[in-house]
């Protein structure tokens, strides 16, 4: 079944599709198995209220893409960066960290991010490959960041709390900002050229001001969660609700917009959801031939050492992330890889952002790259100019993920304070 998953990816057979026409033939050929257990395994792997969140959370950063927000963000960081050297470089890695609150995953930070950052960048006379490669690269933020879909995914499918997920992806997040904050100082401290006019008075603070409004979805989601106020989901609907209102006031929402944004949602919401589906009876087929027990084994006979197993967890990760979708990777992994991380005595919270972080660097690496894509629609730089420009940058996300790998404290410690 795996060969024929893998083999139909190859093919370029849609993640869902992959994932299910498998399964349905093994329950075919399993005359104990019948197609209403397929049919109950199948719905039971969307019907749980915390992946609610899912499309709730796609709906919000829709809205936050299309009622300027990320413009807003943009001006505020311009106007506190301006006279710094390289200012447009940490302009591009704020502007990101701040749109990440809102957004959730890396495909909407990138076409949000593409549209305005890579052409300031280009006009200020930054080198393309280093616009394309930094700006690609904090898009990775958004799926670390709460509201992460990924993280959400994660947490229904291992069982960890959502909200705790939320907050071990705060420290890490920051890591990778710190990192593309000193690519940006080292590439450009010799260059006098990149900084911009000097802002002063009304017209540094106005811009600050306006952007504030738009952290209160982050406020929302997070504080409501930590304080007990609301579930994930229900933290996920006020935010919506949250960003249709700040939209509103900004009045850059009209009907035509909104239209758009559902019909979006709509399709993202449901392509994610039909994998959740193909992957819960693939996830149980799986489970009916033992196949986390037959890993567990087959790794402990390789070694019991915990140092050889993470190296072992992190190259199987990124290449998975290099051929499979992030949401069909978790799915499908999670299920056999999390029991084998407890066996190792990992922190499930540990084990979630390495997970995660490894998926996501998949986005940046061919032939999957969903991000390269996106960000080679929204520039007009062919997907080969993309993917040289971030290839720079690999070395620096490697070694983020070496310290979050190794360094357990980055995962853990924020949410031991939260507890």
């Amino acid at each position: 079944m795996i060969a024929a998953v893998l083999i139909l990816l190859l093919l370029r057979v849609p993640a869902a599709i992959a994932l299910l026409v498998p399964s349905l033939v093994y329950i075919l050929v399993d005359p104990t198995v019948g197609l209403d257990t397929a049919a109950q395994q199948t719905i039971s792997g969307v019907n749980t209220f915390p992946l609610l969140a899912v499309p709730l959370f796609i709906l919000m950063g829709n809205i936050a893409n299309v009622s300027g927000i990320s413009d807003r963000l943009f001006d505020a960081a311009s106007a506190l960066f301006g006279r710094v050297r390289g200012s447009l470089g940490y302009v591009n890695v704020s502007t990101s960290f701040g749109f990440a609150w809102m957004s959730g995953a890396a495909i909407s930070d990138a076409a949000a991010m593409g549209r305005v950052q890579v052409p300031a960048m280009l006009k200020r006379g930054y080198p393309d490959g280093f616009t394309l490669g930094l700006t690609a690269s904090s898009s990775l933020v958004a799926p670390i960041l709460p509201p992460s879909i990924p993280a959400i995914i994660y947490a229904v499918t291992a069982g960890v709390s959502i909200g705790a997920l939320f907050v071990a992806g705060i420290v890490p997040a920051l890591l990778l900002v710190t990192a593309l904050c000193l690519v940006v100082y080292f590439k450009t401290r010799k260059r006098e050229d990149l900084r911009m006019e000097k802002v002063t008075g009304r017209d540094r603070w106005v811009p600050v001001l306006s952007a504030l409004p738009g952290f209160g979805a982050a406020v929302v989601v997070l504080g409501g969660i930590l304080g007990g106020i609301f579930t994930p989901t229900e933290a996920a609907a006020v935010a919506v609700l949250y960003m249709l209102v700040l939209s509103m006031c900004y009045r850059s929402m009209g009907v035509a917009n909104i239209k758009r944004v559902m019909l979006n949602t709509v399709e993202t919401g449901g392509a994610v959801l039909f994998i959740v589906c193909a992957a819960a009876l693939f996830g149980w087929v799986l489970a009916r031939e033992q196949a986390p027990q037959v890993l567990t084994q087959l790794i402990f006979e390789i070694t019991t050492n915990p140092i050889v197993f993470l190296i072992l967890l992190n190259i199987v990760l990124l290449i998975v992330g290099a051929v499979l979708e992030p949401t069909a990777a978790i799915l499908i992994l999670v299920p056999v890889l999390a029991p084998v991380g407890e066996m190792f005595g990992l922190d499930p919270l540990h084990m979630a952002m390495i997970v995660i972080f490894n998926l996501m660097l998949g986005l940046l690496t061919p032939p999957v790259g969903l991000v390269l894509y996106v960000f080679s629609s929204v520039t007009d730089f062919s997907v080969t100019q993309v993917i040289r420009g971030v290839a720079p940058f690999y070395g620096v996300l490697l070694f983020v993920l070496f310290l979050i790998t190794f360094f357990p404290f980055f995962s853990t410690w924020l949410p031991s304070l939260v507890a």
